[in-house]
């Protein structure tokens, strides 16, 4: 697939939903990571992003306002195991941390989930590790979706790269724009361009969102020689 703008990606659609990127740095120094949060529903709006040691995880901006299941908007979106950093759009990151300490592989921890129940939208579930083993990066992207809207079959998908090359990344994310139901992302993750340090990258990526549905940012650039890490956040909700 060609590389592609991530701007034009954000740009020319309205509603991508919940998005994940993963890729290396144009000085090929630091490891990316970014998702953010986006919300049509008052309740799906109502939220921010905050630090929960080396992870985050979102929390509601008024919690007077939470109704019914709490669980598709309120979970750990980030965590940290070792050599490990997990990034999800739902509580299933919870689901590889315990897997990867078991001694299960990202794709294993994963059989055990689905899509969310939410129909009859069936909200892909979104996930990526980032990993530092041996001193080498390497990053994996999930999605677990339904069979075209048949809540009956969880399609599962896994990509692995291998080799990140310098200012490339790759893009996922839920929908394929706006809709009712929403359309469930198609395809394999999108080849994207990464470029400028973690504020220019993070400053950009909420420019590029939707103005009146984006809700919350994460960036993480991680330095692959030493493991330390910057993260920029930036909620809608102040």
């Amino acid at each position: 697939m060609k590389t592609v703008s991530l701007k034009d990606e954000l740009v020319n659609n309205s509603y991508p939903g919940r998005g994940i990127v993963a890729g290396l740095s144009e000085d090929g120094k630091y490891a990316v990571s970014a998702y953010w949060t986006m919300g049509r529903s008052a309740g799906s709006r109502n939220r921010v992003f905050v630090t929960d040691g080396e992870g985050i995880r979102t929390q509601a901006f008024d919690p007077s306002l939470i109704a019914g299941d709490p669980s598709l908007i309120i979970y750990a979106a980030v965590r940290v195991l070792g050599n490990k950093t997990i990034v999800t759009n739902g509580d299933q990151t919870d689901t590889i941390y315990d897997g990867l300490k078991a001694g299960l592989t990202f794709e294993q921890s994963l059989r055990s989930r689905k899509y969310e129940h939410d129909a009859p939208n069936y909200t892909p579930r979104i996930s990526s590790l980032l990993d530092f083993e041996g001193g080498k990066y390497n990053y994996s992207i999930s999605i677990l979706k339904s069979d075209n809207g048949n809540p009956d079959n969880t399609l599962r998908f896994t990509f692995n790269y291998d080799a990140p090359q310098k200012g490339k990344g790759h893009f996922i994310h839920t929908y394929m724009g706006d809709g009712n139901p929403l359309p469930s992302y198609e395809g394999e993750p999108t080849p994207v361009e990464i470029s400028g340090d973690i504020d220019t990258f993070a400053n950009n990526i909420w420019s590029w969102l939707n103005k009146d549905n984006k809700v919350s940012l994460f960036v993480r650039y991680i330095d692959i020689a030493t493991g330390k890490y910057e993260t920029r956040i930036i909620n809608a909700n102040k």
